[in-house]
């Protein structure tokens, strides 16, 4: 049986996010889309995990990530699930609903469909928002279509870079 069912890119990043978020103390939650809780469940891979991570959201559709994190409708509406808008509110969404110091979140378009000329496959915006800052992170990537579970890979590296200290 292998040490962890997650690659080791992932797990090595995760271990380093666990190590160095419960040496300042800080308690982080995220909030999750596209990757379908694989942040959460790498995080959850390292022992010691429970001391840093106060919970996980898997919205993976616009009324969950309106019902659980509040994102208004008139943003899904307006620029999209996959939107720095719709991030960072999903952001500011796991702030408010949990104990975190830190939440990360991450909605995109995995693929092999539902991608669109303006949007195409492996499009994945993140956002990082901070108890107590006024400004949070927020970004877009496109990643190159190898698979879907590749982009799901490196937007999972991604959000969790985001929650390193």
């Amino acid at each position: 049986m292998p040490a962890s069912l997650l690659p080791d890119e992932l797990t090595e990043l995760a271990a380093r996010v666990i190590a160095e978020n419960a040496a300042i103390g800080r308690k982080i939650a995220v909030a999750e889309s596209c990757t379908g809780g694989l942040v959460a469940s790498a995080l959850t891979e390292i022992a010691g995990s429970s001391a840093v991570i106060d919970r996980g959201f898997v919205t993976y559709s616009n009324e969950s990530k309106q019902e659980m994190l509040g994102v208004s409708p008139d943003i899904i509406d307006t620029f999209g699930a996959v939107s720095i808008a719709c991030v960072w509110a999903m952001a500011h969404g796991a702030l408010k609903h949990s104990r975190a110091d830190v939440t990360v979140a991450i909605s995109g378009i995995a693929g092999p469909d539902g991608g669109t000329p303006d949007k195409p496959v492996g499009t994945v915006v993140f956002a990082r928002a901070v108890r107590g800052e006024e400004d949070s992170t927020a970004e877009e990537k496109r990643f190159p279509l190898v698979s879907r579970a590749e982009v799901r890979l490196q937007a999972a590296l991604v959000a969790l870079e985001l929650l390193l200290p």
